[in-house]
């Protein structure tokens, strides 16, 4: 998936070795709500529009999934022979005179179809949130608070005695008291960001994850071929670097470090209250993040900008991997497309994916 400005596409390579895409232009939410463009609130936007965008994607490579195999199969008379062999160690001549056809299902209307891969994009959006709030706000939180305790950094809970383990769980987990909040939300962040690598890396060994890495670094090297002015052609593209700024990764990346120093300055002793505001500050931590992107890839941006978006740019060589000439059409294709839609791109810049 590409997106400009004004416009997106998605291309999908199918079976056959054909090249479908659908594209479409982006509504301007900021012409009709001119908050929608104030800064911080415009990141907001920005991301709420791309989820809307990513369940598009995977509704329309669903349906060319679909496409692709939707053919009803057919099992030969000498496949059931083979397999009749197999299990009895003998063959029956009359057996396998007529060949056996697999009908599928009924796909339903297409309406229904499509509403149905909405609505199973829409629960996986949402199990990925919740997923994400337990593994990357609660579970840091909890761990950090229990190895401040263990380490002496943290005031222990007073237990009576004989106390079962509900309290004793209750007392250690449900009360954070660190001698040192800015250390707290320090190592917080450190264990946040420690989770984040572990899943990549872990996702980053399934075959189907790495082809779609290959394709994140196709997007990336797409981009950098027509931010140079190069024709859009797989062996210009193919030179180009994997790592962009404007990256989805760099973004969550630069999340974790805003999260550090916007986190210090919630100070409750009761642990749920600790992770209810810091849920509720999500939308802020985002705003700002969006920002540092936003101004740390423009030339002119300070060390300070480029320091934050640094580990990133690192990180992509988890995230992106060298694709091949197959991918970097599909790419192309996709680029081309959303372009075509755009108004005017001479000083308009792509969003890398």
């Amino acid at each position: 998936m590409m997106r400009t400005p004004s416009a997106y596409a998605i291309a999908c390579r199918r079976a056959d070795g054909s090249i479908v895409s659908t594209a479409e232009s982006l509504p301007k939410w900021s012409d009709t709500y001119k908050w929608l463009s104030w800064p911080v609130l415009r990141g907001g936007a920005t991301l709420i529009q791309s989820m809307a965008l990513g369940v598009k994607a995977l509704n329309f490579s669903a349906r060319v999934w679909e496409e692709d195999h939707a053919e009803t199969e057919t099992v030969t008379e000498k496949i059931i022979e083979q397999e009749v062999a197999l299990v009895s160690g003998s063959v029956d001549d009359t057996f396998g005179l007529a060949p056996v056809k697999v009908v599928m299902p009924s796909e339903g209307k297409p309406e229904d179809r499509s509403l149905a891969q909405s609505a199973a994009a829409v629960g996986s959006i949402i199990f990925g949130l919740l997923f994400n709030i337990l593994l990357f706000l609660a579970a840091p939180l909890v761990l950090t608070n229990l190895g401040f305790i263990w380490a002496g950094w943290a005031d222990s809970p007073l237990l009576t005695e004989g106390a079962g383990w509900l309290a004793t769980i209750k007392g250690y987990a449900w009360e954070v008291k660190p001698h040192s909040w800015l250390a707290f939300n320090l190592v917080d962040g450190l264990v946040r960001m420690f989770f984040f690598v572990v899943m990549l890396l872990t996702m980053s060994r399934l075959k189907d994850i790495r082809r779609v890495f290959e394709y994140h670094g196709a997007e990336h090297k797409t981009v950098f071929t027509w931010e140079k002015g190069l024709d859009l052609t797989p062996d210009n593209a193919t030179q180009q670097r994997r790592q962009h700024p404007r990256c989805g990764t760099s973004f969550l990346m630069v999340v974790m470090l805003v999260a550090i120093v916007l986190f210090s300055v919630i100070k409750f002793d009761a642990l749920w209250m600790n992770l209810v505001v810091r849920i509720a500050l999500m939308p802020l931590v985002a705003g700002l993040s969006y920002e540092v992107i936003r101004y740390a890839a423009k030339k002119e941006s300070g060390a300070i900008f480029k320091f934050m978006t640094a580990p990133g740019l690192l990180l992509q060589n988890i995230t992106t991997q060298e694709p091949d000439n197959s991918q970097l059409e599909v790419a192309i294709h996709a680029l081309d497309e959303s372009l075509k839609l755009e108004p005017a791109t001479g000083d308009q810049l792509p969003v890398a994916a």
